[in-house]
C-alpha cells in the first residue's frame, strides 16, 4: 500500500477541517482527491507530506508514519502545492540543481536526473531563463519537475492546473500522464475531464468528510439515482398532466417549448413520454436522455456546500 490515511482528523480552532476520514492509495494507483473549495483536500494533502500535523489518526506513505518517521516520508514522495512556489530569481537549471541537492543528488546523477526532467517535463527550450520570464504554463512544468527530481515512489499535486488556459492544460495533463505510469499518484482538481482522462479512482470530500470512494465507472452506476431527459415540442404543454407519470419526479420548463425532467433512473419513462404527446396530440420533436457525468456526480454529492 503507498498511502494509508486511517481516522484522519484536523482543527483548527473550532472548525473541524478534516473529520475522521479514511482511504488507502494502492501502488501505482492514480486517485483524484474531489472537493468543493474548503473542503479538506490541501489539508488532507499537506498532512500526507509533512507540512501539518494531524490532531488525530495516522497517515503512512510508503509505510513510513508523516509523523514518527517524516524524513523518509519526504525522500519517498514528490509535492507540487497549489501555489506553486518558485524563486522566481533563479534559472531553471540552477533552481534544478538546488532542489536536486537538498534531496542529496550531487555530481553526474545530479545532472543526469536535471537533463531527464528538463527533458520530460518540455523545458529545453526554456531551460536557461529565469524562472520570472516564464509563462504560468512553464512555471508549473518547473514545478512539476522538481516534485520529480528524486524520483519519488509518491506523487501528490495539489490543482496543478488551475488557472491555465486550455492548451496549458492539455500539456500538463499530458504531462502528468506520462510521468505516472511508474508512480502513485494523488492529484487535486475541479475539472472533471482530467478526473475521466487521468483517474482509476476517485475519492470525495465534503465538509471535511468523505462522500464517495470509488472507482470511476463503478461510482456513475451507484450515484445514478435520477435520469435527466431533455424534451422539444413544437408547442407549449400541459406540464401538470405530464409530471403525473409514473416515474417523473420534476419537469422544469425552459425556452422554445424545451422541457428539462427528471425521473426515477431505474425507470425508464421515455415510451410513457411518447403516449403523452400522442394522446394530447403534441408534436415531439425531441427526446434525449442525458449522459450522467462527473460534473452531475460531484454536484449530487456536494449540493450541500461547504465551508471548511
Amino acid at each position: 500500500m503507498s498511502i494509508q490515511v486511517k481516522n484522519l482528523t484536523k482543527v483548527f480552532g473550532t472548525q473541524k477541517a478534516i473529520d475522521n476520514i479514511s482511504f488507502n492509495v494502492q501502488e501505482g494507483e492514480i486517485l483524484g482527491f474531489l472537493g468543493p473549495n474548503g473542503a479538506g483536500k490541501s489539508t488532507t494533502m499537506k498532512i500526507a507530506t509533512c507540512y501539518l500535523p494531524p490532531d488525530e489518526g495516522v497517515v503512512e506513505v510508503s509505510g513510513y508514519n508523516v509523523v514518527e518517521q517524516s524524513k523518509e516520508v519526504r525522500k519517498t514522495i514528490g509535492y507540487l502545492p497549489e501555489h506553486n512556489p518558485l524563486y522566481l530569481e533563479m534559472y531553471v537549471r540552477e533552481y534544478l540543481r538546488f532542489i536536486g541537492k537538498l534531496h542529496g543528488l550531487k555530481g553526474g546523477k545530479l545532472k543526469g536526473r536535471i537533463g531527464e526532467m528538463i527533458e520530460l517535463c518540455g523545458l529545453t527550450r526554456e531551460q536557461n531563463k529565469r524562472i520570472e520570464a516564464l509563462s504560468k504554463g512553464y512555471r508549473q512544468r518547473v514545478g512539476l519537475a522538481q516534485s520529480l527530481i528524486h524520483d519519488p515512489q509518491v506523487l501528490i499535486l495539489d490543482e496543478p492546473t488551475t488557472g491555465l488556459d486550455p492548451n496549458q492544460i492539455i500539456e500538463i495533463r499530458s504531462l502528468i500522464k506520462s510521468i505516472s505510469k511508474n508512480k502513485t499518484v494523488i492529484f487535486s482538481t475541479h475539472i472533471m475531464q482530467e478526473v475521466q482522462a487521468l483517474c482509476d479512482r476517485v475519492v470525495v470530500i465534503n465538509k471535511g468528510k468523505i462522500v464517495a470512494d470509488d472507482a470511476i465507472d463503478q461510482l456513475k452506476t451507484s450515484q445514478t439515482k435520477v435520469a435527466i431527459i431533455s424534451a422539444e415540442f413544437a408547442e407549449a404543454i400541459d406540464i401538470a398532466r405530464l409530471k403525473v407519470i409514473e416515474g417523473i419526479l420534476t419537469v422544469e420548463s425552459q425556452p422554445k417549448n424545451k422541457y428539462l425532467i427528471k425521473a426515477h433512473a431505474e425507470a425508464d419513462v421515455r415510451p410513457a413520454i411518447f403516449k403523452y404527446a400522442s394522446d394530447n396530440n403534441y408534436t415531439l420533436l425531441g427526446l434525449q436522455q442525458q449522459e450522467i457525468t462527473m460534473e452531475n456526480i460531484f454536484h449530487e454529492l456536494t449540493k450541500q456546500g461547504g465551508d471548511q
